[in-house]
């Protein structure tokens, strides 16, 4: 039996980040061929005063990014539903601009991140204690939420991986779930990233015992490969999908003009598996 493409993959970059390769159209075919019904781009959005510059676009190539999300998005129409989105870092003070920002194109969908390891956080944040470092990470992610300008929180434990020989799974669920209260409160959803797999600990963003605190909240969750080259795009959302399940999550969600939309995990695993059993055919 047929199984139509359900799901998007929402989280993929472009070389305008300067880390990342291939263009959105060899993204848009990865996305084709393993039986998603859409992707988001969503590249690292320009802030003010070279912030974080070697990072992410600058401002004088927002407008080509959106053109080329916009022309990648012509060119699939039929194939894959190709949308505009945006990974936007949380910087305390840099709200009106990111406001506006996110105001001057027609955005589907923007992943709110915080980044412990650039240098403007370290310069601010860092410290010997890294249990501190730690909880000004989750302080900043629930205030991130609290700004009301993002749709989901993009790799929600990040900070694991910087401060890894002090990361302690089970005591640090005491720092984390006042944030996931304050979170649920916002009615924003947050990401299950694939892409943690390749990080100093071994391990999809957030960790199981994270996603069971926020599936207790009510938390909704996307699903991002956090797609930095055009094979990862889709990649693990299987395996992804059913920790959702062992988490107690029955749906995943993706945006569309800023509204989420759910879809049942077994829905969405039959339809990846239909796809990729096709392609082996």
């Amino acid at each position: 039996m047929n199984q139509p493409a359900v799901l998007f993959e929402s989280h993929s970059h472009t070389p305008l980040c300067k880390h990342a390769e291939g263009w959105p159209d060899e993204y848009a075919t990865v996305a084709h061929q393993r039986g998603l019904k859409g992707m988001h781009v969503t590249c690292h959005n320009p802030l003010p005063d070279g912030y974080s510059a070697a990072v992410r676009m600058a401002e004088s190539e927002f407008d080509q990014y959106v053109d080329l999300v916009a022309k990648t998005t012509d060119q699939f129409a039929g194939q894959v539903d190709v949308r505009l989105g945006l990974e936007a870092d949380y910087v305390e003070g840099f709200e009106a601009y990111l406001e506006k920002q996110l105001n001057s194109a027609a955005f589907h969908f923007v992943l709110g991140s915080v980044h412990p390891q650039i240098p403007e956080f370290r310069r601010k944040h860092w410290q010997d204690d890294l249990l501190e470092v730690q909880k000004i990470y989750f302080e900043m992610l629930a205030k991130s939420a609290e700004t009301g300008l993002f749709d989901s929180l993009a790799h929600p434990d990040l900070i694991k991986n910087f401060t890894a020989e002090a990361w302690d799974p089970v005591s640090i669920l005491d720092v984390i779930r006042p944030a996931l209260d304050r979170i649920a409160k916002t009615g924003v959803a947050m990401e299950l990233n694939t892409s943690g797999i390749l990080k100093t600990i071994s391990e999809m963003n957030p960790y199981p015992a994270m996603l069971e605190e926020m599936r207790s909240r009510g938390i909704p969750v996307t699903l991002g490969a956090d797609a930095h080259v055009p094979h990862r795009v889709g990649d693990g959302y299987i395996t992804a999908m059913e920790i959702l399940k062992a988490a107690g999550y029955q749906e995943v969600n993706f945006f569309l003009n800023r509204t989420r939309q759910s879809v049942a995990i077994d829905q969405a695993i039959a339809s990846l598996e239909f796809a990729e059993n096709s392609l082996a055919e």
